[in-house]
């Protein structure tokens, strides 16, 4: 089963909320950013009082759904079979949530892939009154700038099935980078601080919906 929160408060400490970063196929670094998602969870734990454990998993594997949420990043190609996209789509339709973040190349090859996941769906823009940007941490422009690639503004993304976000898809933002170790990006304190508050939004979101 999946493991969600089930509380009456947004988090509780004696309930586990488990991440996965997702290893796939086709030869796109899906190790890209490995302090990113610990640090993540680190955040969340210390500002939000969450019980965040962090692993991988790959994206065929069963074992996909003990996490309430998985998050796939990287530079290249991705590349899932049809029995990885039949995987991750009934993980997704169970109440599963997958957060794509573009580390910078990923774009084509991730639209494509999602279409073998879900063939009637596109993904659509969220603006920024949408809820992810509001709390708990607000973000009055929507979703933050965190590291520069080709001077496009950040656009968030959102596969919706019945009226449910199952999917976010973080473009030309990179919040991965801003969860890395400080020395790894150089970014300021003021940049880091941006990316962890977002990524603590989409955990709340997730944790709530």
């Amino acid at each position: 089963m999946l493991c969600f929160l089930c509380t009456t408060s947004l988090f509780s400490q004696q309930s586990t909320f488990r991440i996965a970063v997702v290893k796939y196929s086709g030869g796109g670094d899906w190790y890209a950013n490995p302090t990113s998602v610990p640090n993540i969870a680190a955040f969340c734990n210390r500002e939000l009082k969450t019980n965040i454990q962090a692993s991988t998993v790959e994206v065929g594997s069963p074992d996909i759904f003990n996490y309430a949420m998985l998050h796939l990043t990287g530079h290249g190609n991705v590349l899932f079979s049809n029995s990885d996209a039949q995987n991750l789509r009934t993980y997704l339709l169970s109440g599963g949530f997958l957060h794509i973040d573009d580390n910078y190349g990923l774009d084509v090859a991730i639209r494509r892939e999602m279409k073998k996941v879900f063939p009637e769906l596109d993904f659509v823009e969220l603006t920024a009154e949408h809820e992810i940007y509001q709390k708990p941490f607000y973000f009055a422009k929507g979703l933050p700038k965190i590291h520069e690639h080709d001077n496009k503004p950040p656009q968030g993304f959102a596969l919706l099935w019945k009226g449910r976000m199952i999917c976010f898809y973080t473009y030309e933002c990179d919040l991965g980078d801003g969860w890395e170790d400080a020395a790894v990006h150089n970014n300021s304190e003021e940049t880091r601080t941006k990316a962890l508050r977002m990524g603590a939004n989409i955990v709340s979101f997730v944790s709530t919906h």
